[in-house]
């Protein structure tokens, strides 16, 4: 038997057998910091190989790259990284010298001049160095073929007067900028990845504001402690497709005839499928086709249409068409007159009717009784002759 008191070895799973405790792990250490990478952090030395990328950029970026060129250049020399911008072929390109210590910072730079071609502003593509910052260049020109309704579209994610614009950038804390096929985006990974379905979700005719009333919820949400373990999906908004495919339309058709069958078998009722064929009447069986049907030439020919010139034709059409105005057009006139058409009141009698009808209601019986006596003494006198 084994020993069972105070002085037993605890229980411990199979799984944790061999984990020992770290001291050196704390609370207070964020486990997600990214440390800077310094001159001292590459014990290599410089690069063996060199790294470099280029980027053509629009006609009219030419000038504004030229004017702020040196920026761009102050902003790379402290990470060790050359620029060159090629007017000629219209590129810009970044590469690796001796003096580059970070291996990342080139991916860095490229994603520079790249937000650079896609008409960021200078003071705004820099910030994309940072380590926290990262960038997405969203391509929206293949999703839509109707230019009509891609324009609308690309316009609904700006909003009226920028506002849906902004509030995405608020919610998600991004910098984002639609500029053509392409919405450039800068900020951090979580929020790149609500902006890129926000994107495509609008282009695909979801609208934004259903994505920003989304995140709203989140950031409420967020703040209480007592929810971080629990799910949110009763809180978030479900919202449904108005304009369903055909086969979700006959799903939701055949689900409805099935919960109608089964209420009409629980009383008693024969279901849809056998009411109709019950319904059905069996046709007489006969050998012989049905009558063709005239053609077309064959009723204009009867009615003498065939032989009519092109012009003749036309006054003919022309003249049905104006008599079947003139009919709607009647039809509209009288409808539209009934909503003039005074309603029949009951007038006050006058004096000279009051008196009327007294005279009548006064006279009238006397007037009745003489004439049943004169009936009665006529109908004597007949049988006494007789």
């Amino acid at each position: 038997m084994s020993a069972e008191g105070p002085d037993a070895a605890p229980v411990v799973n199979k799984n944790k057998r061999h984990r020992k405790d770290k001291p050196w792990d704390t609370d207070d250490i964020d486990q997600w910091k990214v440390d800077p990478f310094k001159p001292d952090d590459n014990k290599a030395g410089p690069f063996t190989e060199e790294s470099s990328f280029a980027t053509l950029f629009p006609k009219y970026r030419e000038k504004y790259l030229r004017e702020v060129w040196s920026a761009v250049t102050q902003a790379l020399d402290p990470h060790g990284i050359a620029c060159t911008l090629d007017l000629i072929h219209g590129s810009m390109a970044v590469r690796t010298t001796r003096k580059t210590y970070d291996p990342y910072i080139i991916l860095k730079a490229r994603d520079m001049i790249k937000l650079l071609a896609r008409g960021v502003a200078v003071a705004q593509a820099v910030k994309i160095l940072n380590d926290d910052v990262a960038c997405d260049i969203i391509k929206i020109g293949n999703i839509v073929r109707n230019k009509e309704r891609f324009v609308k579209r690309r316009q609904r994610i700006i909003g009226p007067d920028g506002s849906t614009l902004k509030a995405i950038e608020l919610l998600t804390q991004c910098y984002v900028l639609v500029q053509g096929n392409t919405v450039s985006v800068m900020g951090p990974y979580k929020g790149l990845k609500e902006v890129r379905r926000i994107v495509l979700d609008c282009m695909k005719n979801i609208h934004p504001i259903y994505r920003i009333k989304e995140l709203m919820i989140k950031r409420e949400l967020a703040k209480d402690p007592q929810l971080a373990t629990e799910s949110w999906d009763r809180f978030l908004p479900k919202f449904r497709k108005r304009h369903l495919k055909t086969s979700e339309k006959t799903a939701r058709k055949n689900e409805r005839v099935q919960e109608k069958n089964e209420a009409r078998k629980a009383a008693g009722l024969p279901t849809l499928e056998e009411a109709k064929k019950e319904r059905k009447e069996k046709k007489v069986y006969t050998p012989f086709p049905p009558p063709q049907q005239p053609r077309k030439v064959d009723l204009q020919l009867e009615s003498g249409e065939y032989f009519l010139k092109a012009h003749q034709k036309e006054a003919r059409e022309a003249k049905k068409r104006k008599e079947k105005q003139e009919e709607v057009t009647a039809e509209r006139q009288a409808k539209r007159a009934e909503a003039f058409v005074a309603p029949e009141e009951d007038a006050a009698p006058t004096i000279e009717e009051k008196r009327k009808r007294k005279h009548t209601r006064e006279h009238g019986d006397n007037h009745g009784q003489d004439e049943s006596a004169k009936k009665k003494k006529k109908k004597k006198r007949v049988e006494a002759e007789a």
